[in-house]
């Protein structure tokens, strides 16, 4: 039998995996399991399993657990301690307010604000069950915010005096971004800078009210010389973990992990209406070591996006870092733009991002890489293994002339002549696919397009299988690069790239490109 992996644990939550054969984000079969602890004889909780990750909640701190599940190996673990629990209601919190209430969703973030400043290091934040409107909140480090079940932390629908994050801190670091460059933006609802040991965990739910305010009626713009917020945006914070809750609503990208280190995320339910414009699931961006599992997005644009920052348009480059050591595994992608995604915004460089063991249904692309000339920086060692994409697109790609930004039209980035190589080049090298199941396949299976000063190298594919065509699809080109030929049921399609794949009678010998005449 197989043995369940803890994926987090808190004082009060925890996340394990039970890897059964073919799990993607649903097991194969159910399975029924029980709680129990060697130091009491009782069965403390039961239930049945229908997710590979599976969230244990009301668990008491610092206290040993048995968990045994139908065809697993028992697995035992202990949760954390907690310093201390407290309660924000003793703040004088006011439930059920209006939406449009600017002066209770003040008082309602003071109220927050004096509570974190009483919860002790090591301490739990509870919120319980009731419907919360407050202004942004800002998180400090060695804290747990505790969202009960039925609680809500929800914004306010207007604006009018919304904290503004500044582009970079008295050290020069960037804080507030877009698209990859420092810029100011609005503070997300919920926010924290240089935090350590942080958690966010419960069955409740953090609202952005993106479908109350103005906020996505000016998606590209600015107020108040600022950009929109994100739903949650962690800033250079380390040793994070996000537990069990439901983000829905952003104002624009859902999670914004940004510099971070050694954050977890799982069994989390990440929700956008599929018209709102940039609310993407769930953005690492110039981070280490992250680990997504268990979430199910469904939102109006990527998933997931896996970034590392823009070089600015005069090579402005003293904002990015890397990200490396991304890990995906057990989660269910509904709608949006892509499945998994990398760049457009890679100048930091992407390292070691393998998503395994998911589902993708009705996503526009599936394994999606994205750059141009101009953004530098390469995207290295990506893996897709065992996943199925379910009327999914194009499912895999990989586009060296996405047409993004002002110019990204200009004959210098579209031009299919070899440019000269610079440090504003960007590479990718080195994809491998594996064990990957595209049913209801409209457009392409892969498309892949390198730049001819810098082919795409090191593509890997084995046991890919199409089964299945959407019979309703048209014809459309399957990459946003200019001059594409429209595609439907295609193979393999690549222009300057290295491909070596199992099955030979995948790969087309048609091109990419319209003629340039």
């Amino acid at each position: 039998m197989i043995q369940p992996s803890i994926i987090a644990r808190s004082a009060r939550t925890a996340a394990l995996c039970l890897p059964g054969p073919g799990a993607l984000y649903w097991l194969c079969e159910k399975a029924a399991w029980r709680l129990s602890s060697p130091d009491d004889d009782r069965d403390l909780q039961q239930g049945v399993a229908d997710t590979a990750v599976t969230l244990l909640h009301g668990l008491h701190p610092a206290r040993r657990y048995v968990f045994e599940a139908e065809g697993f190996l028992p697995v035992v673990f202990q949760t954390a301690p907690c310093a201390g629990l407290v309660d924000a209601a003793d703040f004088g919190l006011v439930p059920d307010i209006a939406p449009d209430d600017l002066d209770g969703a003040v008082a309602n973030v003071k109220a927050l604000a004096d509570a974190i400043a009483t919860v002790p290091s090591g301490g739990t934040l509870y919120l319980g069950r009731g419907l919360w409107t407050a202004f942004p909140i800002t998180l400090k480090g060695q804290m747990t915010l505790h969202l009960a079940e039925g609680a809500t932390l929800r914004a306010p629908s207007g604006r009018t005096g919304w904290p503004i994050l500044a582009s970079r801190d008295h050290c020069g670091r960037m804080l507030g971004s877009w698209e990859g460059l420092p810029a100011a933006c609005f503070a997300a609802p919920v926010h924290a800078a240089s935090a350590e040991n942080l958690v966010i965990e419960g069955r409740g739910a953090l609202d952005g009210s993106g479908d109350r305010g103005d906020w996505w009626s000016w998606p590209k713009e600015t107020r108040d010389s600022a950009r929109r917020p994100r739903g949650l945006h962690l800033i250079s914070c380390r040793d994070v973990t996000l537990l069990g809750f439901t983000i829905r609503n952003a104002p624009s990208w859902t999670i914004h992990p940004q510099g971070c280190e050694r954050l977890t995320a799982a069994g989390l339910t990440i929700i956008a209406p599929p018209d709102s414009p940039n609310t993407d699931g769930f953005n690492p961006e110039s981070c280490r070591d992250v680990t997504i599992t268990g979430v199910r997005f469904s939102v109006g644009d990527d998933c997931i996006a896996v970034k590392a920052g823009k070089r600015g348009p005069n090579g402005e480059d003293d904002h990015l870092m890397e990200t490396r050591n991304v890990r995906v595994s057990h989660c269910l992608m509904e709608r949006g733009h892509g499945g998994l995604v990398i760049g457009s915004e890679m100048s930091g460089g992407v390292h070691d991002v393998c998503v395994e063991d998911c589902e993708m249904i009705g996503t526009d692309r599936g394994l999606r890489l994205k750059t141009r000339r101009g953004r530098g920086g390469s995207i290295t060692n990506i893996a897709m293994c065992r996943v199925r994409l379910d009327g999914v697109e194009t499912a895999l790609s990989a586009n060296a002339h996405y047409h993004c930004d002002a110019d990204g039209h200009d004959p210098w980035v579209q031009s299919r002549e070899p440019a000269a190589v610079s440090s504003a080049t960007p590479v990718i090298d080195g994809v491998a696919i594996e064990d990957v199941e595209i049913r209801g396949l409209a457009h392409a299976a892969g498309v892949f397009l390198g730049l001819p000063e810098a082919p795409i190298r090191n593509i890997s594919i084995r046991r890919l299988q199409i089964v299945s065509h959407d019979p309703d699809a048209i014809a459309t080109p399957p990459i946003m690069a200019d001059r594409v030929r429209p595609m439907r049921h295609e193979a393999i399609v690549a222009e300057r790239a290295e491909i070596d794949c199992d099955d030979p009678a995948l790969l087309s010998a048609a091109s990419i490109s319209l003629s340039f005449e």
